[in-house]
């Protein structure tokens, strides 16, 4: 894992502010095309885009940065605090696709804006990989871990929300009514070696049996 990962290629719109600094080019856009993206922990992800008409690449936008169409409404933008709720947990991340639900309609909870649609695209997740350094990030914190699930708003933004911002419709197995969940925040670590007291030191058997003993500890 790396701080910087190649996602899959979208193409999309950027808005030109953010190729000056937010100083000038409001209400204009570029083409451009998404290629990866950048975790550093505590700050927005970062994404970086190939802008073939200038034949350049730039790496620091952030999703608010991003749009599918021109044709957006400026009054139905969304702030980057409410595209992306949490900045990184790690430097270090994976991109991965949920291939059950690559595409699907989705519908997220925006702070101060109540439900919208959208569709899902991939997922960006966050570890602790490197066990020689110190971990003093929040990563693998079972109530603080989040995912990152990008995909498309139907104002014409994207979006980088945990799983608990978002419900999701596969058509074939998703029923007409839906359940409220009612679940709790992950709390705790599960282990399959610290539950019990098996040993298996004694024996160099290929196919060994596992014998529970008292704890003495």
């Amino acid at each position: 894992m790396n701080f910087v990962a190649n996602i899959p290629h979208i193409r999309c719109f950027i808005k030109k502010e953010y190729v000056h600094d937010l100083e000038r080019g409001h209400g204009e856009y570029i083409e451009a095309v998404l290629i990866a993206v950048k975790s550093m922990r505590g700050k927005a992800l970062m994404f970086e885009a190939y802008l073939p008409e200038y034949g350049a690449c730039f790496d620091k936008f952030p999703i608010s940065a991003l749009v599918w169409r021109k044709n957006i409404i400026n009054s139905e933008q969304l702030n980057l605090n409410q595209l992306e709720l949490w900045d990184a947990f790690s430097y270090h991340i994976q991109i991965w696709e949920k291939s059950l639900l690559k595409n699907c309609n989705v519908k997220i909870w925006i702070p101060d804006k109540g439900e919208m649609k959208g569709e899902y695209l991939f997922t960006i997740d966050s570890v602790h990989s490197d066990p020689n350094t110190i971990n003093t990030g929040v990563s693998e914190v079972p109530t603080e871990h989040k995912q990152f699930n990008f995909g498309k708003l139907e104002n014409g933004q994207y979006f980088a929300q945990p799983n608990n911002r978002m419900l999701w419709y596969e058509q074939s197995l998703t029923p007409k009514e839906l359940k409220k969940p009612d679940f709790k925040v992950c709390g705790r670590y599960y282990y399959c070696e610290q539950e019990e007291q098996w040993r298996y030191g004694d024996s160099d058997d290929y196919f060994y049996k596992g014998e529970k003993v008292k704890d003495e500890w």
